[in-house]
């Protein structure tokens, strides 16, 4: 296994003042900014933005925001967590990337998704009857932009095809990196492999080790396919201070907001302490001192056969400050830690 490369995800999550109110979204997403920048300075890999279009998160537009990141950082793949592709359009979305691509000296890559919210369907004129049929055509769609030459495209009904269609600008690699974030779909996972794009799986709930059986599916339809290799990581929630007991306490009155609002919507009961402690124990959940989080995700990384992993570190209204400490000890402690450990089962 290659080196596993570790990085950091977030949805801009609106956080909270010293006071506990709310900070603007225009601040949380200048605070986005200073925590990848901090990221990049301390050693971590990538930094994914997730797109959401509501009032609990600040960034509906990742490809702006990465733009401004790129402009202060030098080494930090730049990438989404994820792209609501369904309403999106490809060929759109491929230009802005592209062209985010060259700004950033060839740092970019997408995550597509259907997205774990829907808001964005109704908002930008899309019928939610139609919530499976528009991804699966515009990630034809995608996968066909992909070695930028001319493309003519007519396998969709819900948007019109193109016909010798040439896309601007082109990237100096001929192509945009992509990943397809999967929940725990099988038809999913064998559709990123037939595309031959990487997996990206959602462990957001329960132990991750019972998502073994998505990795080796997806390495099974490869070899079936013909295709070579191509990277599995892993999107979790985590948190990390510098012992467990603090790790522990700072977090959770801020994730059960966050997951109770959530849930509340959704028709889910609050979240207990007992719940939370358990994910931290045992499932999802990867909070702690840098030492207890490199040896989960270590762990993880083990059981899955991971290339790639990427810690959410903002969870609902957490205040900056905390988010800034947490970046840190990832990239200083964390990071080295877990190579270290696969290291000693190499």
């Amino acid at each position: 296994m290659a080196e596993l490369q570790l990085g950091l995800d977030t949805f801009g999550d609106v956080t909270a003042d010293a006071s506990g109110a709310p900070l603007s979204h225009a601040q949380v997403l200048r605070d986005v900014v200073e925590q990848a920048v901090l990221a990049d300075t301390v050693g971590v890999d990538a930094i994914g933005l997730g797109e959401h279009h509501r009032d609990d998160f600040a960034i509906s537009a990742p490809d702006v925001v990465l733009a401004a990141i790129a402009a202060r950082t030098e080494r930090i793949v730049l990438g989404t967590a994820v792209t609501v592709l369904s309403s999106d359009d490809p060929v759109r979305l491929y230009e802005r990337f592209a062209t985010l691509d060259a700004l950033a000296g060839g740092r970019v890559e997408v995550t597509l998704g259907r997205g774990s919210f829907t808001e964005s369907f109704p908002l930008f004129g899309y019928d939610l009857a139609h919530y499976e049929q528009l991804f699966s055509e515009k990630l034809d769609l995608w996968a066909a932009l992909q070695g930028e030459g001319t493309v003519t495209w007519d396998a969709g009904r819900l948007r019109p095809p193109l016909r010798a269609a040439r896309i601007f600008p082109h990237t100096d690699r001929g192509s945009i990196p992509t990943w397809i974030g999967v929940g725990g779909s099988p038809e999913s996972v064998v559709r990123a492999a037939q595309y031959g794009f990487g997996l990206m799986l959602a462990i957001i709930g329960g132990e991750p080790a019972r998502f073994a059986p998505y990795a080796d599916l997806y390495r099974r339809a490869l070899t079936e396919l013909g295709k070579p290799p191509l990277p599995i990581g892993v999107h979790s929630p985590g948190f990390v201070a510098d012992t467990d007991g603090e790790a522990r306490e700072l977090l959770f009155p801020h994730f059960k907001a966050n997951r109770d609002r959530i849930g509340a919507e959704r028709g889910w009961g609050p979240v207990t302490r007992a719940q939370y402690d358990a994910e931290v124990e045992t499932g999802a959940l990867f909070v702690g001192s840098p030492e207890t989080v490199a040896r989960k995700i270590a762990d993880t990384a083990r059981t899955l056969g991971l290339d790639r992993f990427d810690l959410k570190y903002s969870n609902g209204p957490l205040p900056h400050e905390h988010l800034m400490r947490c970046i840190e000890l990832y990239g200083k402690a964390v990071i080295p830690r877990v190579r270290e450990l696969l290291a000693e089962e190499a």
